[in-house]
């Protein structure tokens, strides 16, 4: 596996990525529970330098925000390429209350989304289709 730790592609797409994990983070969770998941076309994934290259700015992002992370990426699904990354602290007792009913929240709204009529479904707060539109965002301001 290569690695990205000195590519410069990896450290601007990183810079750019440490604001929206931190907003992913619910309101008063003491920066716990976070997560991030862009769906791009495959072509577009490989322009940017390919799934490893965007899982290596995701994490090095994430520590950054001293997360513990698990991440995923996977290129020619029927979404094209998914990348994800998510926050495996344990959280503090203080901050599980909210943590959980954000948890719960970003989950009725899934279950929702699969339930509700056949087309296209709203951009949500917090929805791959959103983050992915913010990530498109940030990676193209940071490379101008």
């Amino acid at each position: 596996m290569a690695s990205y730790a000195n590519d410069s592609r990896c450290m601007a797409m990183a810079e750019a990525m440490v604001p929206l994990l931190r907003r992913t983070c619910p309101e008063g969770a003491g920066g716990y529970g976070g997560s991030y998941e862009v769906r791009l076309d495959d072509e577009e994934a490989v322009g940017l330098g390919g799934v490893e290259l965007i899982r290596a700015a995701m994490r090095r992002a994430a520590r950054q925000l001293d997360w513990k992370v698990e991440t995923i990426g996977w290129i020619g699904t029927r979404f094209g390429t998914m990348v994800a990354i998510r926050d495996t602290r344990e959280v503090p007792e203080e901050h599980r209350a909210v943590v959980d009913a954000a948890r719960y929240e970003r989950m009725s709204a899934a279950v929702a989304r699969v339930s509700a009529e056949p087309g296209d479904a709203p951009v949500q707060r917090g929805s791959a289709t959103l983050m992915t539109q913010e990530f498109r965002a940030a990676v193209a301001d940071a490379s101008a």
